[in-house]
């Protein structure tokens, strides 16, 4: 089905309604898109010859061939179809909205005992999400205080009844620990687990009265029947609560749930800082660098940043408090420029946040920009070099007694990783463990693609390993014709020794100069990447290999099933139900059944070996 385009000599045939308009160049590429209350008088104004507009703007103007449009039924609608496109396309006219990683979340899943899982991936049928954190490190630290107050399970068990019943399994040393009450073998029941887990999503939430409440019931309960020493861990429960608590109240605890965008800009880029507050605690911050393509206005940029961060938290605030005043009714929250009082406060913070995002930004960039990389002029130095290694890859070979063996490449340019040109190789001529071998097969391949292609070489190669790796690396070179036109070395190990060609000693660099610790992290990236790469394909072996009799499971699937349960372990010990979730009842149902026949033959072969 064909999308209908439009000319410049179509403008008066598009809609006055609420909608996102699309241009397209004469290579049918994206350069822009757009929203606007009325489309037909949006469009009209770029090619209107009244209008005065900037450089930028008028060479967009230029590229325009056809359009596209799309009517939505609200300006709020148009505004997220817009930050949708802007994100999944990338236009070269639009500004750069990027979400950057993803943040990690705190699941509780919904099991009968349900567990509380980290995780950067939201799957809304396996639990209820609580975020997004901001680091890694603050949402262990949660979890840190949760494991102090509260009692839950880590463990993977199918508790049904029917498992409980059985006395399938034994309690852990979490137990032991005093941090799980063993439901696994009927110490705790469902209603008190579920009680716990209730406490904990209060908490989650910065309910800290009721949490409050419960525990100050529990010390005087146990204080009046003389169990002080039961009475005093309650106390200090309380303790540890109030210390969590006085680290996320805002000025005012009664603001309830808001966000904050504060931002200001120059020329080129627009510096925002961004506070959620949610029960009066702020639960999550973020600052951005926004570069902008056609000197946008505040007042034009500031929907759509609310739009992306509302997303990217995960918020359902009711207000946003901005420091630019705008007038737009985009939805199911009202934008507002507090000027007094405690949100006009909140303001001024993230306001202090964006200023010292710009500050770090032209700070970096009078810094950096132009200024030879100090570790890189070492590195040319101690290695005789004829030219700064500004471009250096690093290979690295990983296997087990020659099975699935692979090798990775990584990039360092200007100093820092280059992930965009990563590489990883399948070895597809040896057989068995040998790493000289291997080293050679994907230096030519690499270089003879490089040369072929005719496309720039790097300045260095560092090889992962001893004179014979590095021997096998200059191997290729030779045949392809490059050696001496590309430095090489090889990187030992055990001493750090650096090898060089045609010479029988090592070099040994200071431990503490910058050239050995930049020589560090590509081999430990490389060394990484490898292993990454090898498990993967490892497990998927496996998994094919061990599981390619059961009817109806495909890879697809399985792929599907690590993508959401993690190894072959978790998927064997999940549940039924938890299956079901991610391959369907069908599947579901073929899988479960292999398993516990699996394990039933595993058990009659044990107790044959008896």
């Amino acid at each position: 089905m064909e999308i209908p385009r439009y000319t410049l000599a179509d403008i008066q045939y598009l809609p006055a309604l609420p909608g996102i308009y699309t241009f397209y160049n004469n290579k049918e590429e994206v350069i822009y898109v757009g929203k606007a209350k009325n489309i037909k008088k949006r469009v009209a104004d770029y090619f209107a010859t009244s209008k005065l507009y900037n450089f930028k703007t008028e060479r967009m103007i230029t590229h325009i061939a056809t359009m596209v449009y799309t009517v939505v039924n609200s300006e709020y609608e148009a505004l997220l179809l817009e930050n949708n496109l802007i994100k999944s396309l990338q236009p070269r006219y639009n500004i750069l909205l990027k979400d950057g990683k993803t943040y990690p979340y705190l699941c509780i899943t919904k099991d009968r005992f349900p567990k509380l899982i980290i995780t950067r991936k939201t799957v809304p049928s396996l639990g209820k999400y609580y975020g997004p954190f901001t680091s890694s490190s603050s949402i262990r630290q949660t979890l840190e205080v949760i494991k102090k107050l509260f009692t839950f399970r880590t463990c993977n068990y199918n508790l049904s009844d029917i498992n409980i019943a059985k006395n399938k399994f034994k309690v852990c040393l979490d137990y032991h620990l005093g941090h799980c009450k063993g439901p696994c073998q009927a110490f705790q029941d469902v209603t008190s687990y579920q009680k716990e887990i209730a406490q904990i999503e209060e908490l989650l939430k910065n309910n800290f009265a009721s949490i409050k409440k419960v525990l100050k019931e529990k010390m005087q309960a146990a204080a009046q029947l003389l169990a002080y020493k039961e009475a005093q861990a309650f106390k200090e429960k309380l303790m540890i609560l109030d210390q969590y608590q006085s680290k996320s109240l805002v000025i005012n605890p009664l603001v309830g749930d808001l966000d904050i965008v504060a931002m200001i800009s120059d020329e080129s880029h627009a510096f925002v800082g961004y506070l959620h507050i949610k029960q009066g605690a702020i639960s999550f911050t973020q600052h951005r660098v926004i570069t902008k393509k056609l000197e946008e206005e505040d007042r034009d940029l500031i929907p759509l940043v609310v739009c992306s961060l509302r997303f990217c938290s995960n918020s359902t605030a009711p207000e946003v408090l901005v420091n630019i005043p705008i007038d737009l009714n985009i939805g199911p929250f009202s934008i507002t420029m507090p000027k007094i009082g405690d949100k006009r406060k909140l303001v001024e913070l993230a306001l202090q946040n964006a200023l010292l995002c710009k500050k770090d930004f032209l700070y970096k960039k009078s810094h950096f920009q132009g200024r030879p990389n100090i570790m890189l002029l070492q590195l040319q130095h101690d290695l005789k070099l004829k030219t700064s290694p500004d471009w250096i890859e690093c290979f690295d070979n990983s296997n087990i007694q020659g099975h699935h063996p692979v090798a990775a490449m990584v990039c360092f340019k200007d100093g820092r990783p280059s992930k965009k040109d990563y590489r990883q190789y399948n070895i597809k001529t040896i057989v068995g463990p040998n790493d000289c071998a291997s080293m050679y097969e994907v230096i030519k391949r690499r270089y003879s693609h490089l040369v072929k292609a005719q496309e720039v070489l790097p300045n260095l190669i560092v090889v992962d390993g001893g004179k014979g790796q590095l021997n096998a690396a200059v191997l290729a070179l030779q045949e392809i014709g490059l050696y001496g036109k590309i430095a090489i070395i090889g990187m030992a190990k055990r001493l750090e020794e650096l090898y060089f060609p045609n010479d029988t000693l090592p070099l040994y660099l200071n431990k503490s100069s910058l050239s050995l610790t930049l020589l560090q992290q590509l081999r430990n990236e490389a060394h990484r990447f490898a292993i990454a790469f090898h498990r993967n394909k490892r497990s998927k072996a496996i998994l094919h290999s061990e599981w390619e009799d059961i009817s109806g499971i495909g890879p697809k699937t399985l792929a599907k099933l690590l993508q959401q349960l993690g190894s072959p372990n978790t998927i064997q010990a999940s549940s039924l139900e938890q299956l079901a979730q991610v391959t369907g009842p069908a599947k579901a149902k073929q899988l479960y059944d292999y398993f516990l026949h699996k394990k039933s033959m595993e058990a009659t072969k044990a107790s044959e070996n008896i």
